[in-house]
């Protein structure tokens, strides 16, 4: 049995969860983190030393860092559909993997996310918040020129890099920030939540995380 920890509206979980679904995976789901607590007993942090969330356990191969999971469940059970055999076919989705997780996801989180939606009006920081829209508004209009002609990130099909990429939307376009006008995106936004695994997974409510700064 698959078993993964986490909160439903945790970011980095989330993206654990869509894959989950889209492969169909049965699974336990442990809820852990934010509320729940439990990152800090000896039990956790014998999973994973970091004490953070997600964490899964499948079959006794216990794996932390939401990214590696999705590349070892893509490769267990999604060979064909999320996971290619060649190299270069894989490295097609790993850069937009890598680019999320290091240039959009610093910006959007980080300065906005917990710049603005988590951090109490009179403590927020207003240069933070905005260098965090700038560089948003510069990364979407990126994505809306790459996905110019294309359905998903890649083509046709949807793959990992849809899955890193595009849980950031439901966040991004839920909070009263400005955004800039991207058609492409907006239509890429449209079709995956027609997807029910991402209406189940990504698109839960965030509401009980404004205004709090603690894990």
């Amino acid at each position: 049995m698959l078993r993964i920890w986490g909160r439903r509206n945790s970011f980095n979980v989330q993206k654990v969860m869509w894959l989950v679904g889209e492969l169909g995976l049965v699974h336990e789901h442990i809820p852990a983190g934010g509320n729940f607590g439990g990152l800090d007993t000896p039990q956790f942090l014998a999973m994973n030393p970091h004490g953070r969330v997600p964490v899964i356990d499948d079959g006794g191969a216990v794996i932390w860092e939401s990214h590696t999971i999705l590349r070892y469940l893509a490769a267990r059970y999604g060979a064909g559909r999320f996971w290619a055999e060649d190299p270069a076919a894989r490295a097609e989705a790993e850069c937009w993997m890598d680019w999320l997780q290091t240039v959009l996801q610093p910006a959007f989180l980080n300065d906005i996310f917990w710049g603005f939606y988590r951090t109490p009006p009179q403590r927020r920081d207003g240069a933070t918040i905005q260098r965090g829209i700038d560089k948003c508004t510069a990364h979407f209009q990126l994505l809306d020129r790459w996905l110019e002609g294309r359905a998903y990130m890649l083509g046709d099909q949807l793959s990992l890099a849809d899955i890193t990429v595009g849980t950031t939307l439901y966040r991004y376009y839920g909070l009263d920030i400005p955004r800039p006008r991207v058609p492409n995106v907006e239509a890429w936004y449209a079709s995956l939540q027609e997807r029910a695994p991402y209406r189940e997974h990504v698109m839960v409510s965030f509401a009980d995380l404004e205004g709090r700064l603690g894990n």
